[in-house]
């Protein structure tokens, strides 16, 4: 079973058994119709297309029906679940997920399969373009069409959701840790081009997703992530009679992810995601802010 992050070489004899199920997730925030596109110039056999607007945030229900706020509300796990159904989904089935965007936007799915209880998913380390170089196959044209299942059945959540409460409540503690995925001149309020006000949580540090990957697009090693998160996640003194806590965001919870996945690959703990991110914190004027 892989649950974090599985290698092109890893992947092509399960698929060649047939015993998984892929899912491209490749997305672009600007041209919201270029992961459709690409998927249909070339794409790993027998995946499926998943679009971040339309599949995995749910932007008609009203708030109090979904998970977060934000730009990108997550749905409710019961109508996820109904969505994993129509993907005939089941506990069990060995799951990957990839991207063309260094894991921005796949991890999204990775997560929320994870927060509905399905342990037996990964992300192709690499995305599309590791798969490629490893002379793995592709296809072109339509996507995949499954055969539907009954909802996916409801199990304990193996991810930790936070709201803009839980948030406010804990940003200050001295064992809390508050990580910003977003550029730095974002996080710095320089500019914002995507949400009605610029800057970021109080306390909270910055982490562009992006500083995970190495030069080959894949994660970085273990020991080098564990290296560079240290210096951000130290406890901030000996004292270890609390646990440390780590809350991610970034604009709207889908960038968060990488971090969270590097925070499990470097060994220091899991990790919450606040899901509604900046997208949600600065919707409230009531809600601090801090710019620089």
């Amino acid at each position: 079973m892989y649950t974090l992050l599985i290698q092109a070489a890893e992947l092509q004899p399960l698929l060649a058994a047939g015993n998984v199920r892929v899912f491209d997730c490749s997305f672009d925030l600007m041209q919201p119709q270029a992961g459709a596109q690409q998927f249909a110039t070339a794409h790993i056999p027998g995946a499926t297309c998943v679009h971040l607007d339309q599949d995995l945030s749910d932007k008609a229900s009203a708030p109090q029906h979904t998970a977060s706020g934000g730009r990108h509300p997550l749905p409710s796990r019961k109508n996820f679940a109904i969505w994993a159904g129509e993907q005939g989904l089941s506990p069990g089935v060995q799951v990957v997920v990839y991207d063309r965007q260094g894991a921005n936007y796949c991890g999204r799915l990775w997560w929320m399969l994870r927060w509905l209880g399905h342990e037996a998913v990964a992300v192709l380390d690499g995305g599309l373009q590791a798969w490629q170089q490893a002379g793995g196959p592709t296809e072109a044209g339509a996507a995949h069409q499954p055969k539907p299942t009954a909802p996916y059945p409801d199990l304990e959540p193996l991810e930790q959701l936070v709201d803009a409460a839980a948030v406010l409540a804990l940003i200050g503690k001295p064992h809390v840790k508050v990580l910003d995925a977003r550029s730095g001149p974002r996080f710095r309020a320089e500019t914002e081009p995507l949400d009605p006000v610029a800057g970021h949580i109080p306390g909270a540090l910055n982490r562009p997703f992006s500083e995970n990957m190495g030069s080959d697009g894949r994660f970085k090693s273990p020991e080098q992530l564990r290296q560079e998160l240290s210096r951000l996640l130290a406890p901030p003194s000996p004292d270890t009679s609390k646990p440390r806590e780590v809350i991610h965001h970034c604009g709207s919870g889908v960038s968060a992810v990488p971090n969270l996945i590097a925070q499990r690959l470097a060994g220091l703990g899991q990790g919450a995601l606040y899901a509604g991110s900046w997208s949600d914190w600065c919707s409230d004027p009531n809600r601090p802010v801090a710019q620089g």
